[in-house]
């Protein structure tokens, strides 16, 4: 499976916001948001006058936010989009429903991984079960009902652990149940709009993909 493979800190860097990439690092001083707020590369700092995006560039850069917040690659984010749209419903709201509901963003939704990135780890190692059963998909869809948990020689992980911990502190979205003792949640409803806790305006991603 494909996956971005450079500085994940770049990324945070060029949408001139934090999108939270690597766990804990990124609410402590070490974030690179913190010591160097501007585009990466030779131009970031001064080199170019910055202009006001508008039309397509502001389409582009709510799409590309959007991808990277979810650690998706285009053609996967570009596939979710279709098949949200052949959904009934608004669009843009559907898309963000089908993110929010990605099994490795509901281990880190969780508090199972300290960032996306390491709970789509747990889910490709083989550590993350949808109802017992153990399931290695990231993309899989979780629906009301769901019980997701972790197997055993996940739950004995320092990390892990750690995680959960920290996630006792800023809570989980209400369409979700931790058990923390237990190390398992339960999809509780569909996610609303409201639940995306992130400055996302879905309608530009529409009307870029509708070009």
């Amino acid at each position: 499976m494909a996956r971005y493979i450079g500085s994940v800190c770049r990324l945070c860097r060029r949408e001139g916001m934090k999108l939270f990439l690597k766990g804990d690092r990124c609410f402590t001083e070490k974030c690179a948001i913190e010591k160097r707020n501007y585009a990466p590369g030779q131009h970031g700092k001064g080199g170019r006058v910055k202009s006001k995006l508008q039309g397509y560039g502001l389409q582009l850069r709510e799409k590309q936010k959007t991808k990277r917040l979810y650690g998706m690659l285009e053609g996967q984010f570009a596939l979710t989009f279709d098949r949200a749209t052949q959904e009934k419903g608004v669009s843009g709201e559907v898309l963000l429903q089908k993110l929010e509901r990605r099994l490795d963003n509901v281990v880190y939704r969780l508090g199972f991984g300290s960032s996306r990135a390491q709970a789509r780890q747990l889910v490709r190692h083989g550590h993350v079960r949808v109802n017992e059963k153990k399931l290695n998909i990231p993309s899989f869809q979780v629906k009301p009902g769901d019980v997701v948990s972790l197997g055993s020689r996940a739950t004995k992980n320092a990390l892990v652990a750690a995680s959960v911990e920290a996630v006792k502190g800023r809570g989980v979205p209400k369409w979700l149940d931790l058990d923390a003792a237990a190390m398992r949640g339960k999809v509780l409803s569909l996610p609303a709009r409201d639940d995306v806790n992130f400055p996302i305006q879905e309608q530009l991603i529409v009307e870029l993909y509708s070009k």
